[in-house]
């Protein structure tokens, strides 16, 4: 099912307005009258319309009453149509008087690209059936699925513009084709085992050793013996091993240089996930989507996977085959595996075979690739449930590049985003199309695919940018890659405004509103390190309304990798210099006497010692006064961990905290809390329990904000909104509190839905102009509170 939902933290008697935008073959199949009539009969208020893009409705009711019309669509759509893509969002009402069918729109016939889209059933059906043509043939497809953006070099959306264009139709293919009647009409993928790309298994110097089906069957009988294929998939390359196999889990993860971030699962059938995680009604339907994406699922009480899959975490990132190649090698395995990204840490996934030779070579074993060209790299989506509902953490694959609508977007604008997570995004009219994730902008392979994601969507919406938004931190290679450009704009946008303002576009919320934006860092205009932020949304600009209390990071980034730095940052900070006896705290057990005195002595003298109010570094610093983690692996893992003690925790309770009004805003002091922490520690009181204490505490400092703020809409945006626990404890208590929260749901709240934020800041600045100095404009200047 496409729209079943969850809505356990949404109230079911208020009225509430939902945006659903589908995307298929909608048109000239009775779609809008169905509709019509399905609203009707539900008493909705509202309206339908049908574009070059495909259907758009609006409708206005109770959530339960929205709830079972998103699922009759699904359930009810006339016979001859088909969905590929439906995205709905919740908004506030508007009040409509009735329910209409709208004259039909304009718009750019070439603005839109729908994202690669999962097997349907009538092509799995045709895969598995020895009397179809297409039988046991990997690379099936028709107009309901299939590769699209992956594929497309060019629009218009047509055969000869994509990179199927090497392979002509043979008569049967092309009658398919070219009948209105056919399912396969117009199916630019269109295929079969006569005319289609075809199916290689190389050995590690890529020499052939295998064809076809005999490929497919080698393939799975190497992975079962424990060894590591890389397999060529829809936007590049998986590294694939048998999940319950400890050794070549470990094998797999010394290769890619990834020492404990969790690994990726597919599994042959939604049974057999079940077997290893729960699943919600929302899970399942994600799971079984056209997006298909990774979600992450809560594990359950057995499973047979390997400890090193996803040590010591209670969550899977699990999905199903979403290709037929997928479906066939799992079928022939019937067993999960690891499916991760084919590339080495910090580096854009391997596209092409032979690239995948030269920098998988050391990692795999054997390499199942084919001849379909891979336009553009995609990596799979990461989705969890977030208060009810769908909350995308990696934009990717099934998503990108479907657009957000903005009402009052600037024309020809280019958001060049964040250097960790990046995404980019672009203004076509009023859509913001966002790109795929592109990742970490860490090494020059990974700068060479933002340049390259940069120029392909120059190319394929036609853009002339006059502005370019980038973030205002300069030593981010986005913004460096901005400051390079010549004749046009570049406006830098203070990161964790940006992130308010990607909540505010996604949920199409209006200033003022009080925007609670917590992550690991981000340059603040006073030239610190900025991260537990509490940013007033006005009409014309920002003000820094709030933060959380300042304290050092001795080394800088080398304290993001170790929090036992901040952790000993923020104990004499509540302490004083001399701190706390040794055998009290984990932290300082963490340390040898000379890299304490060291750390300690740049403190003192404020020595590569940045001033941080970062939430992120707080998450780390009470990870090590606990002794849960004091160096971490990859990014955020002691947050995450800290989460993880959370589990099945059921208590109310929080720590002391205090707030100071200081010269230009409330600074909320987190000290009160850490010596409690600290008491509890050394009284062993349970980490769990202290963990949920802690979290309770944040969000209760959101509370206390917000009620001095006097602003009733509340942005969550930021990584730390990430968190389950800190998100849904968050809304909760702003909802008791008369408060209307808002949070992500197709667009990242971490760094991948920067770009969304940075379009947003421009198109705002364009409205309200103001002359600024300099080669670089900063997007509606941040002022201090008065």
């Amino acid at each position: 099912m496409i729209v079943a939902r969850t809505l356990c933290l949404v109230g079911t008697s208020q009225l509430q307005r939902v945006r659903a935008v589908i995307r298929g073959a909608v048109q000239g199949v009775g779609f809008r009258p169905f509709i019509y009539r399905l609203a009707e009969e539900m008493n909705l208020k509202g309206w339908v319309i049908n574009n070059n893009q495909g259907v758009f409705i609006e409708a206005e009711a109770t959530p339960d009453v929205l709830q079972k019309f998103l699922l009759r669509i699904e359930r009810e759509k006339p016979a001859i149509s088909f969905i590929q893509s439906f995205e709905h969002s919740y908004l506030d009402p508007v009040a409509y008087d009735a329910f209409e069918i709208r004259e039909s729109a304009g718009g750019a016939k070439t603005a839109l690209i729908l994202p690669d889209i999962a097997t349907c059933i009538d092509c799995r059906q045709e895969i598995f059936d020895p009397g179809n043509r297409r039988y046991r043939y990997p690379f099936t497809n028709c107009t309901n699925c299939g590769p699209r953006f992956s594929i497309i070099e060019a629009l218009p959306y047509d055969r000869p513009r994509t990179s199927m264009r090497i392979f002509g139709m043979c008569p049967e293919c092309s009658a398919e084709y070219h009948n209105p009647h056919d399912r396969r009409f117009h199916a630019q993928p269109n295929a079969c085992p006569k005319c289609g790309p075809r199916l290689d298994l190389w050995d590690e110097t890529g020499a052939v050793i295998g064809h076809e089906t005999d490929a497919l069957q080698r393939t799975a009988v190497a992975i079962k013996l424990g060894m590591i294929v890389a397999v060529k998939g829809l936007g590049g390359f998986h590294l694939m091993v048998d999940a319950s196999n400890e050794v070549a889990v470990r094998r797999l993860r010394q290769g890619k240089r990834r020492e404990e971030k969790p690994f990726a699962l597919m599994f042959p059938s939604l049974g057999a996930i079940l077997d290893c995680a729960e699943v919600d009604r929302t899970e399942e339907r994600l799971l079984l989507s056209p997006e298909a994406p990774i979600v992450l699922l809560r594990r359950g009480a057995r499973d047979d996977l390997a400890p090193s899959v996803a040590q010591g975490n209670p969550y899977l990132g699990a999905m199903l085959p979403y290709t037929p190649l997928h479906h066939l090698l799992m079928h022939q395995l019937g067993m999960p595996v690891v499916a991760t990204s084919g590339n080495v840490s910090d580096e854009p996934i391997c596209t092409h075979e032979q690239e995948a030779i030269l920098r998988l070579g050391n990692i795999a074993d054997l390499f199942l690739v084919h001849n379909r060209p891979i336009v553009r790299h995609m990596d799979d989506s990461v989705v969890r449930v977030m208060g009810g509902r769908e909350l995308v953490l990696r934009r990717a694959r099934g998503f990108a590049p479907l657009p957000v609508q903005m009402k009052d977007a600037a024309a020809d604008v280019v958001a060049v985003g964040a250097h960790q997570k990046n995404a980019i995004a672009a203004s076509v009219g009023s859509q913001i199309f966002i790109s795929q994730h592109i990742g970490d902008l860490e090494t020059v392979p990974a700068y060479g695919a933002f340049e390259q994601v940069l120029a392909d969507f120059a190319s394929l919406y036609e853009l002339e940018p006059k502005t370019i938004g980038c973030d205002q931190h300069p030593d981010y290679f986005s913004t460096q890659y901005a400051s390079k450009q010549s004749g046009v704009e570049v406006v830098a946008v203070q990161h964790h405004y940006a992130h308010a303002l990607s909540c505010m576009a996604e949920n199409e919320v209006m200033p003022p509103a009080l925007g609670i934006s917590w992550d690991g860092s981000g340059y603040g205009p006073d030239k610190t390190v900025w991260g537990g932020e509490f940013l007033r949304i006005m009409p014309t600009g920002f003000e820094r309304f709030a933060h959380l209390r300042t304290f050092r990071l001795p080394g800088g980034d080398k304290a993001v990798k170790e929090p036992r730095r901040a952790a000993l940052s923020i104990l004499r900070e509540t302490y004083g210099a001399h701190c706390v006896d040794c055998d009290e705290v984990a932290t300082l057990r963490a340390f040898t006497p000379e890299e304490r005195r060291l750390l300690e002595e740049m403190l003192e003298r404020g020595l590569h010692s940045p001033l941080t109010s970062s939430a992120g570094r707080l998450f780390d610093a009470v990870a090590s006064i606990i002794g849960l983690r004091h160096l971490c692996r990859f990014e955020g893992q002691a947050a995450m961990e800290l989460e993880f003690l959370t589990h099945r925790v059921d208590r109310n309770d929080s720590y002391p905290f205090e707030v100071q009004d200081g010269a230009y805003n409330l600074s909320i002091d987190w000290a009160p809390m850490v010596r409690a922490i600290v008491r509890d520690a050394h009284d062993e009181l349970r980490d769990g329990i202290i963990a949920v204490k802690f979290h309770n505490t944040l969000v209760e400092t959101m509370v206390r904000t917000a009620q001095a703020s006097g602003e009733e809409k509340i942005m969550l945006s930021g990584g730390c909104f990430q968190n389950r626990y800190l998100t849904e404890r968050a809304i909760r208590r702003l909802r008791e509190e008369g408060f209307r929260p808002y949070w992500h749901q197709r667009v990242p709240p971490n760094d991948g839905g920067i770009a969304l934020g940075q379009v947003a800041a421009v198109s705002r600045m364009k409205s309200n102009p103001k002359k600024e100095e300099g080669p670089m404009l900063c997007a509606l200047q941040f002022r201090e509170k008065s």
